[in-house]
């Protein structure tokens, strides 16, 4: 489950849960209302200072490198914002905002700019290389969040809905039905299998000021395990107060890497019912981590600061270097295959499926290959699932239809969800 960051391109500080007290969420709204006094008093050198700051902070993301080009083009610095907006370009981004706002109006004067605006536009250029596995016709209007699949016992794909607050599955023959109905009225979100020892486990949050998520629910998370043989609930475990358990991943031995999208990372061993506490507040909002094949490292990616790597043994954690060219902001989805990292991305412009190929030492990108973008039927693409060779994942989940408070926007139209299935390499 993503957060919202209106900062992309306007520098409107986001909402911040008052019982957040991470590190990186302080510094992040630190900087944040240092850009919007420094923009508003029309101190550009305070401006320009405050958004190499957040440039720095957000580990280079497209959107910390827009302050950089705004701040250098209201200074007066052309061949500075330039510079700044061909790395935005080279990162596969795309924005009207070049285009249109006063604010840029000096570098789209510039002789150089007409090249770089046709960059944007083939960043926008659609890209598809893969087939359909099955639309999800019974899920259209729920909210598809995130699929997993059993290798085991029921080769079955399973998937949790945001507003139908169900879970669903489909077996090889891709007829969607439902696998267990929750004893809990909260958002479905992360879901994974932990097929040697025939587990499903699922993630319920209260997301805070959400449709049809009461008061009382909200900053609270549950997480159920289910027999996959049987449907039967197994356990019921409370989440670490003021969570939001969005996304996990699952280790070999059982183990659970949770996400809690509101800043913090946690181990829950596979037969404990406590919380261990793994990061130190480096994270704004951290989204579906990655184990490397043999478990050494976990690969987190933060909505807005990229992908941190975990070295489990020494506990030290540092952040992927983006290179000037490649976009590690936006990731919903995370999952490691072969020395390479499969991103879905929803945080993007244009939003994509992106896989970046890793060197042997697994720290540092040294190609990417873009999946989906930009198609009429990828729409909001949310999680995935690796199935054999095999990368399958949810397109058109239907957020897109939905407003930050989860109410279906006026005249908005819902299709069927998709799940996509990429050949790997």
């Amino acid at each position: 489950m993503r957060l919202v960051f209106l900062f992309l391109f306007t520098l409107v500080a986001p909402a911040i849960a008052s019982a957040q007290e991470h590190t990186a969420a302080k510094r992040y709204e630190s900087l944040i209302q240092s850009l919007q006094s420094a923009r508003k008093s029309k101190d550009y050198p305070a401006y320009l200072a405050a958004a190499q700051q957040f440039r720095d902070f957000l580990n280079s993301s497209p959107e910390s490198v827009v302050p950089v080009i705004r701040a250098n083009a209201l200074s007066g610095n052309i061949p500075a914002a330039l510079d700044a907006l061909r790395e935005y370009v080279a990162m596969g981004q795309s924005s009207d905002e070049f285009l249109n706002s006063p604010d840029f109006a000096a570098l789209r004067d510039d002789s150089n700019f007409a090249t770089i605006a046709a960059g944007m536009r083939a960043n926008q250029t659609p890209i598809s290389a893969l087939a359909t596995g099955f639309t999800l016709d019974p899920l259209t209007s729920r909210i598809t969040e995130d699929v997993a699949y059993d290798s085991d016992t029921t080769k079955g794909f399973y998937f949790t809905t945001v507003l139908g607050k169900d879970i669903f599955v489909a077996p090889p023959d891709g007829k969607v039905r439902e696998f267990a109905a929750p004893p809990t009225d909260l958002p479905l979100l992360a879901i994974k299998v932990d097929s040697p020892r025939g587990i499903l486990w699922v993630s319920a949050v209260g997301l805070r000021d959400f449709a049809g998520v009461p008061k009382s629910a909200e900053g609270k998370s549950i997480l159920l395990s289910y027999a996959l043989s049987s449907g039967k609930l197994l356990r019921q475990l409370d989440g670490p107060p003021n969570s939001a358990l969005g996304d996990f991943a699952i280790s070999p031995s059982g183990d659970l890497f949770l996400a809690d999208n509101n800043g913090a990372l946690y181990l829950l061993p596979h037969d404990a019912s406590t919380f261990e506490r793994l990061d130190h507040g480096e994270f704004i909002s951290p989204q579906t981590p990655a184990l490397s094949s043999d478990a050494r490292l976990l690969f987190i990616p933060d909505y807005a600061r990229g992908i941190a790597v975990l070295d489990r043994s020494s506990r030290t954690l540092r952040w992927l270097d983006p290179q000037g060219k490649f976009a590690l902001s936006g990731i919903d989805g995370l999952y490691f295959y072969q020395g390479k990292l499969i991103a879905t991305q929803n945080g993007t412009s244009p939003e994509r499926v992106a896989m970046f190929t890793l060197d042997p030492t697994l720290t540092r990108i040294t190609s990417q290959t873009i999946i989906e973008r930009a198609t009429s039927t990828l729409g909001d693409p949310t999680h995935g699932v690796i199935v054999g060779k095999s990368f399958f994942y949810i397109a058109n989940s239907g957020w897109d239809t939905l407003d930050d408070h989860g109410t279906l926007k006026p005249n908005a139209k819902p299709a069927p969800p998709r799940l996509m299935r990429f050949p790997l390499p």
